[in-house]
């Protein structure tokens, strides 16, 4: 029995490119019942809720809908924004930690342009078209780069009334280096890459306050921000489990040992990026990344359908990646590292590959050639949800 909030899987690497226009959300999106129905276990079921409440004692969960109960459960859920403990810029910043979270990114910034190509409000138009990436992550290095490449290349051909100088893109990352988890190497050319799309990279600042659509960082600077979009952190999805529940480690994450049991809990598992497993290469846990959340996964499987609990977890470093923009990329693989060209189409092979359906990956790559050769796409529409009737799960009524 498989229990999510969406009736869909999505592939989160590639929300970025939702968020800037590039694909379209069914390209990466896989419906469950779809799946479900076409592969080979029999009596699989798919449950849509938000689970609110986990009973270890009673082995009992439960969802907006309903209870169900379990033998075994096993806790994949991820991770949501992390603020730092300012949970209001919630209603503020943008993310992209969804599909539904990149869309609204997306219809964000293509509001902001068509607006801005209206005005001749000089003040509104420099409120409308000065964007504050948070966070020097992969996913923050990868959205700047895609604003970059609008900014070089889309506006003077779509938005001929703007500007491009008068297009300001900031990206904020606290610590002294971007990509922190890649080699220092890697981190230099991503510094140069987005010098090259005219992004303002501000090394050893983090924002301290965001109002008035202004940034307020740690040296005291402000900086003008109609938009921020948020990158700079994650942390677990948590659930009430009541007094029995275990406690958790640094980053609301479940500690768990070699096998991905859950410390403390019978017949409980976590695996991926809410699973903190602490080994001697992996002291703090190992990192929030796909590929050990699929390793991680198809580890546990083996051993649930085997009923034998003897080869504790190993976890296969691949190596690292991250796209700036066009035929600029990096990559940190087992034996070499890429930059520039090379790194860019490794990036666009692997995660080719990792798309689950042969439809969806003629339709990515199909993207990817038609707007690389064309600088086109029929992606840039701006479709504002309807207001009325008023919706029932978001509280409006």
């Amino acid at each position: 029995m498989l229990v999510d909030r969406n009736n869909f899987h999505s592939f989160p690497p590639l929300f970025y490119q939702i968020a800037s226009s590039g694909l379209d959300p069914a390209s990466i999106s896989f419906p469950f019942r779809r799946e479900m129905r076409k592969g080979k276990v029999k009596g699989a079921r798919f449950h849509l809720g938000e689970v609110k409440r986990i009973d270890v004692d009673r082995k009992e969960l439960q969802t907006q809908y309903e209870t169900l109960s379990y033998d075994r459960l096993i806790i994949a859920a991820g991770t949501t924004n992390n603020f730092f403990g300012n949970p209001e810029l919630i209603k503020y910043v943008y993310t992209i930690k969804s599909v539904s979270e990149a869309m609204r990114t997306r219809d964000e910034i293509l509001d902001r342009l068509e607006r801005a190509s209206l005005t001749h409000d000089a003040e509104l138009r420099r409120r409308l078209l000065s964007f504050v990436v948070v966070g020097g992550g992969p996913s923050g290095v990868e959205v700047a780069g895609a604003l970059g490449e609008m900014k070089r290349d889309i506006i003077k051909r779509e938005y001929p009334s703007i500007d491009i100088d008068e297009v300001n893109i900031t990206l904020l990352e606290g610590s002294d280096k971007l990509l922190g988890a890649m080699s220092p190497q890697s981190s230099a050319k991503a510094l140069k890459y987005l010098g090259e799309l005219m992004v303002d990279v501000r090394l050893g600042h983090v924002m301290k306050e965001y109002t008035d659509e202004q940034v307020t960082i740690d040296d005291g600077t402000r900086l003008t921000a109609g938009m921020v979009i948020w990158t700079a952190g994650v942390t677990g999805v948590t659930f009430d489990m009541g007094g029995t529940g275990p406690t958790l480690v640094r980053g609301n994450r479940f500690e768990v040992d070699r096998f991905n049991r859950v410390k403390g809990l019978d017949d409980v598992f976590a695996v991926g990026d809410i699973a903190y497993m602490a080994t001697e290469a992996f002291p703090h846990g190992h990192p929030q990344l796909a590929q050990v959340a699929i390793q991680q996964a198809r580890h546990l499987a083996d051993n649930l359908n085997r009923d034998r609990w003897t080869e504790p977890f190993v976890y296969n470093d691949k190596g690292s990646m991250a796209t700036v923009g066009r035929n600029l990329a990096v990559a940190d693989l087992k034996h070499m590292h890429l930059y520039g060209w090379p790194a860019w189409l490794a990036w666009m092979f692997i995660h080719l590959i990792s798309i689950l359906g042969m439809r969806n990956k003629a339709n990515v790559l199909l993207n990817w050639t038609w707007a690389y050769w064309t600088y086109n796409t029929s992606l840039r529409l701006l479709v504002h949800t309807a207001r009325y009737p008023l919706r029932s799960r978001w509280g409006e009524r």
